[in-house]
């Protein structure tokens, strides 16, 4: 892993992207990423944004209202459900598990997720995945661009790279992935691998017809050629 991380990174550099804290905007972004460019997922956000004032309307909007905001980002009326699913569940419990009990002067129609950078690590993952929708992918897309928090997304990019790298199990369940990508990754360096993994599975080391004859770790690849 040392070696790919030295390799990505004369290629692809090291990026540089603060935590923004905002962990509802998060899930409401790889809602929106599902099955579509990141164009169209960038365009149907702003427009939910530019439509409503606050996740509270979002939540409590017509359904067809939401969906028509975020059409651009592609099967509006599964990702609509599923957003305001998603809002639903955070208000009905807007204190967390990490206190049991609504925040002091915040009412219960109101949604927070700020609780999460306090709480333990397992356990502000194991709230993101009972929310409806959400799976591993998402929560680690949460805690570590939210909040900078120890988690790798590993996304069909980020997956297809690794495992083609041996470095993790082909076919394995993403639940299994996602806890060996972590395991291989130094604490620090989370952000660093999964934006590079990805750069280069988008760039070179693609699904069909990967660019095995310009890819930088081509040598230290047991899967070089197979698909060229």
């Amino acid at each position: 892993m040392a070696r790919v991380r030295e390799r990505l990174r004369a290629v692809y550099g090291v990026p540089l992207m603060r935590p923004h804290g905002d962990p509802i905007a998060e899930l409401v972004l790889t809602v929106l990423s599902q099955s579509t460019n990141d164009r169209n997922r960038d365009v149907a956000y702003l427009r939910l944004r530019e439509r409503f004032d606050a996740w509270e309307q979002v939540r409590d909007a017509p359904v067809a209202e939401v969906e028509e905001a975020i059409r651009p980002g592609g099967i509006s009326k599964v990702k609509s459900d599923r957003i305001q699913a998603i809002l639903r569940a955070i208000s009905g419990d807007p204190g967390g598990p990490a206190h049991g009990a609504p925040v002091p002067g915040k009412a219960a129609h109101e949604l927070s997720l700020d609780w999460l950078a306090r709480a333990p690590l397992e356990q502000a993952r194991d709230y993101l995945v009972s929310l409806p929708g959400v799976g591993r992918k998402t929560a680690a897309c949460v805690l570590l661009f939210a909040y900078g928090l120890r988690d790798v997304p590993v996304d069909t990019h980020v997956s297809r790279v690794g495992m083609r790298l041996r470095l993790l199990r082909p076919g394995a369940p993403f639940e299994e992935l996602h806890d060996e990508m972590l395991a291989l990754t130094p604490p620090g360096e989370e952000l660093e691998l999964h934006v590079n993994l990805l750069r280069h599975g988008r760039r070179t080391c693609h699904a069909r017809s990967p660019a095995c004859n310009r890819c930088a770790i081509a040598r230290m690849c047991p899967s070089r050629g197979e698909l060229a």
